[in-house]
């Protein structure tokens, strides 16, 4: 009985500390950011809910292996600063990470204390202290004595930049090129300024660049240079290709090819990296009409149904062809999305986009579905409904349905395996592909993924690299060092000065 009544007064489920936000009446007309971030004393009251576990779950499911004790320990104790330092000990881009990383399926899923509440919100903490210590100004942390090799990054998305920081703090000399004007890959072109600011970005890259890590821009591997010339002309002992999957999907149906027509990378480019919501002040216009529909349940959706918003539609819907539950999209994403006033016109899908005699957009059909069995995803598949069709109207129509990888930079190395879909395959220990010395990470290798997975990616091949070039195993990874393989690398440097000797 006594037990019975102690469950009974059981205190109810506690939530975690509420994220000031923007008012959605206020948003929905501007590019600044939603969510407002902690205050100190918001971030202690939720850092004071952790539990401290001696083996604490959530960093097995942190794929840059944060040490979220450690650092929320110290949030506890207001050392804000040496908690973003204890961070970027493991990951070089928190502040980024504290804004766009699925925590709810990652670290927070696994929280113990989350078990009977919901759990600590590690992400809302990551974010605090990464943007107080970039406020207060950081010092840069000492790396390792130099090793003399070079490696060469492609692309300066989150694989690419997380394993520059990776293998700068080993010691080696990296260099990263990419073929924009600025860095960041799908950090700068792909997610909007109000879920994630560029000039956060531009300071997690400033970092790095203090740090060491060189960055050159403008610059295509596989048209300017390849990667062969990279090595064996450049000097580079190893190369990693982060290059993402930026080339766009469309459906397969009539009416993709009308003027009105756009995929969510165009959309989400010209506004987010050339600041296309800026204009005049950018000279990059970006047009949406006044209904706009836009094809997919992600979050690159989510995104582009929230800019079209904001760049002056006057109604936005979301047309996807499963139910809400399987929408693949974050829950505060949607969430956000249909505070702002966004339609989700669910379990419809696509067939023809119409248009008009100068080619732009009038109408759309599409048929209702339900669902029938799982598919190979475990999904329930979507089935037509008999007889169900009908016209959406709607003048403007953005395809998010996924990406795949730009072909430039795998099909310009030789000998370098390819899956069917253009992806690079890879060890799944090293990250190293078919070619001896080029690994590769992040979504040219899985496709189209998160960021958090292509920063795990990128963790992974800096180790790969480092232990190819040195023989050394990285302090956290399993093994002993193995002399045998130092010793070929050894060769191969020696090999390569005398080359470029002659």
């Amino acid at each position: 009985m006594a037990d019975d009544k102690k469950r009974r007064e059981r205190k109810p489920p506690t939530k975690k500390v509420p994220m000031p936000e923007q008012d959605p009446n206020l948003r929905r007309r501007n590019f600044n950011e939603v969510a407002l971030g902690y205050t100190a004393e918001q971030a202690v009251e939720e850092a004071n809910k952790c539990l401290g576990c001696r083996n604490p779950r959530c960093v097995s499911g942190c794929p840059v292996e944060v040490p979220i004790r450690e650092f929320i320990n110290l949030v506890r104790e207001e050392k804000f600063v040496e908690a973003a330092q204890k961070i970027k000990e493991t990951n070089s881009l928190p502040a980024i990470c504290g804004r766009v990383c699925p925590q709810e399926t990652q670290c927070e899923e696994s929280c113990i204390y989350g078990i009977r509440n919901e759990p600590i919100a590690v992400g809302r903490l990551e974010r605090f202290v990464a943007d107080y210590a970039r406020e207060q100004g950081e010092s840069i942390p000492k790396t390792t004595k130099r090793t003399g090799r070079k490696v060469a990054i492609i692309g300066s998305g989150p694989a690419g930049l997380t394993c520059a920081g990776d293998l700068v703090k080993l010691g080696h000399e990296v260099q990263v090129f990419e073929a924009f004007h600025k860095p960041g890959g799908v950090l700068m072109y792909g997610i909007p300024e109000f879920r994630l600011p560029k000039d956060i970005v531009e300071a997690e890259v400033e970092y790095l660049e203090k740090m060491g890590v060189q960055f050159r821009y403008n610059f295509v591997v596989g048209k300017i240079r390849t990667v062969d010339q990279l090595m064996e002309e450049d000097g580079f002992d190893a190369v990693f290709i982060g290059t993402g999957a930026g080339a766009p999907n469309f459906l397969r149906i009539e009416g993709m090819n009308l003027v009105d027509v756009f995929s969510a990378n165009e959309i989400l480019t010209r506004t987010n990296l050339m600041r296309g919501y800026k204009f005049p002040e950018y000279d990059t216009p970006v047009r949406v009409g006044d209904k706009v529909a836009v094809i997919g349940g992600g979050n690159v959706a989510m995104d582009a149904a929230r800019t079209a918003l904001r760049l002056g539609a006057a109604e936005v819907s979301i047309v996807y062809r499963r139910s809400r539950e399987q929408m693949p999209a974050r829950a505060e994403e949607i969430h956000h999305a249909e505070e702002e006033g966004i339609q989700f016109k669910l379990l419809i899908n696509p067939t023809e986009v119409h248009g008009d005699d100068k080619n732009h957009v009038i109408g759309m059909s599409c048929v209702r579905m339900e669902l029938g069995e799982p598919d190979e995803s475990g999904r329930r598949r979507p089935i037509p409904i008999p007889k169900s069709e009908f016209v959406l109207d709607v003048d403007t129509v953005i395809v998010a349905i996924g990406n795949s990888p730009n072909p430039i930079v795998p099909e310009s190395i030789p000998g370098l395996e390819l899956t069917k879909w253009g992806t690079i395959v890879v060890d799944e220990e090293t990250g190293m592909s078919s070619r001896e010395g080029i690994f590769a990470g992040g979504d040219i290798v899985t496709g189209a993924a998160t960021v958090i997975s292509a920063m795990g990616a990128g963790k992974k091949a800096a180790r790969g690299i480092h232990k190819f070039l040195t023989g050394e195993t990285v302090e956290g990874e399993s093994g002993s060092e193995d002399e045998s393989k130092k010793s070929e690398s050894e060769k191969r440097k020696k090999s390569k000065k005398s080359k470029q000797d002659k």
